[in-house]
Order: structure tokens, then sequence, then C-alpha cells
């Protein structure tokens, strides 16, 4: 791969993927329309960078130039948003933009950004064979992409497609979420401060807690694979809420008790779990952190760097 295109590049997956492109000596260049990214995102990062929509594509298609492997992570993210137009205008209306500019560009790979919201409540360990149930519209429109991407395959088969169903990413550079970012950027915010970490009760939901590093790894294995499909990228590992506390007060050195609430959401999902064995033998794909080791290294330890355990 000698040069790339990533979308989103100036947000959370995106920078530390765009970056990690550029130290392996791969010319990136990054298109994006900062409408949740921030350009602080990209310190230190030498390559182009084209601020457009990937739902109107001319803004950006004709000054992108020629590229092997695209790397899609545009997307409106944010599950509480209800409008349902511009959900899916922007991410499957903007997915089918990338994959008929894949075409142009000549890329032989596309790697998209799925999404675990597309089990919904489903069974669990989620598995990429079980029916597709999400509960809201952005797990919805992940849905969608997934089909649009299996139809583009069946007709252009040179072009491999493959869609990672991320589950719960946290890690650097996801700041700029806000209200989007983790659970775990989430809580330690409130404990820095000195304030009792609050969560839903009684703090036994538990999630798949996938370390942004590991999620860079999976996209480059991807990068290199024969297959196209859609494939979990999870750690088959659960955190319950209280587990997420304790670890940051072992890493902050405090002893704040949580503090639980009602939660008001009907559409949340209390439970994720993925599993992930066609990642594994489909992309030699297989997470590295723990969650007490991605945490430590994220907000308490000496960081590694993302290719170190790849």
């Amino acid at each position: 791969m000698r040069r790339a295109l990533v979308t989103g590049g100036a947000g959370f997956i995106g920078s530390n993927l765009a970056l990690e492109l550029e130290r392996l000596g791969v010319s990136v260049v990054v298109v994006d329309d900062f409408s949740t990214g921030h350009f602080e995102n990209l310190a230190g990062f030498a390559g182009d960078v084209v601020a457009g929509d990937v739902s109107r594509p001319e803004q950006w298609v004709g000054r992108v130039g020629a590229v092997d492997a695209i790397f899609h992570q545009a997307a409106i993210t944010d599950t509480t948003v209800t409008d349902q137009r511009r959900m899916m205008e922007v991410n499957v209306e903007g997915f089918r933009n990338i994959l008929e500019f894949a075409l142009q560009a000549g890329a032989e790979r596309v790697v998209y950004a799925s999404s675990a919201g597309v089990y919904g409540a489903g069974a669990r360990p989620m598995r990429e064979d079980q029916l597709s149930e999400p509960l809201n519209v952005y797990g919805f429109s992940k849905k969608v992409m997934e089909k649009v991407a299996a139809d583009f395959v069946r007709d252009e088969d040179a072009i491999k497609v493959i869609g990672l169903r991320y589950f719960n990413v946290y890690g650097p550079r996801e700041n700029h979420k806000g209200k989007a970012a983790s659970m775990i950027w989430q809580l330690h915010g409130q404990m820095k401060t000195g304030r009792r970490p609050r969560v839903f009760k009684f703090g036994e939901q538990f999630r798949d807690f996938i370390y942004v590093k590991d999620v860079v790894a999976a996209n480059l294995k991807a990068s290199s694979s024969a297959a196209s499909g859609a494939y979990n990228v999870c750690t088959g590992k659960t955190a319950t809420f209280n587990k997420i506390i304790e670890v940051l007060n072992s890493v902050m050195g405090t002893k704040l008790e949580p503090e639980y609430f009602d939660n008001p959401y009907s559409f949340y999902q209390n439970e994720t779990l993925g599993d992930p064995a066609a990642a594994k033998d489909a992309l030699g794909f297989a997470a590295r952190f723990s969650i007490d080791e991605g945490i430590s290294d994220y907000l308490g330890g000496k960081p590694v760097p993302a290719g170190a355990r790849a």
C-alpha cells in the first residue's frame, strides 16, 4: 500500500489510523467535514487534508487522486441522533459515494466502519451470521451499509470490501466526541475532578470494550486480507461499568464509589459481547489489550506505540 484515503480522518478512530499509516510509510490523504472531527487530532500529521462531506462528493472527489486503499471512517456516530434522513444521507449515501470513488481511484481495498449496533439487543456472544436487529437509526444505517457493500462486491469482485463491526472503542483522541465518547472517557472526566462516577443502576451493564490501538490493527489486517464481508472487531470479553470504575480508581489512585441513577433511554443496549472467531480466521486479527492494559496505556501508564502489539 503506497497511498491511502482515510475519511473521517480528523475524528477519533480515523486520526489514530491516519497517523499510524503515515508512521508505516504510507502516503495518506484525509477527508473530513470537521462536523465532529478536530484539527488537534491530526497534530503531527504531514499528509493532505481535504475539507468535505462524504455525502456531497463534489466537495472532495476531484481533490483526492488515485489511492490503493480506502479506510472509510466518516459517519454520524451519535446513537442519540434522531434525524433519520440526515443519518441515512451521511452514513449510507456517503458510503455509496465512497464505493463509486473506489472504482475511479483504482483502489484495491475498501475497509469501512460498521458497528455492533447492527445486533441491537440480540443474542450474545454476537456473531456475524445472526439476525440484525438494530435498536436505533444509527444501527439501521450500518445494516444498510453492509447490504450496499455486499451488492457492490457481487458486481465488482476485483475490489475487496471489508466492514468492521466495531464494539465499544475507547482511547486517545476521543475527547472531541463529547457525549458520544466512551464510558471510560466519561467516567474518567468525572473522577478526575473528584466527583463520584455516575452510572445507570446498578452498574452491572457490560460492554465488550476494545482499545483503539487494537481497532487500528484490525483495519491494517483487513487492508491486506483477501476477504470481503463484515467482521466483529471485539475482544470477546466483557467489562461491567463497575469494573471500569474499579480499574479507573486503580489507575488514578482514587477510591470513588459509583453513584447509580435510573436509565432514561428505552433503546439503550445494556449488554454487548462479540465473538472474535470469524475476524481471527478471515483477517488474522485478535485484540491484544485487556481492559486493564488498555485503560492503563490510555490514562495512566506508559503509552505503547500502536504497532508494538499488533
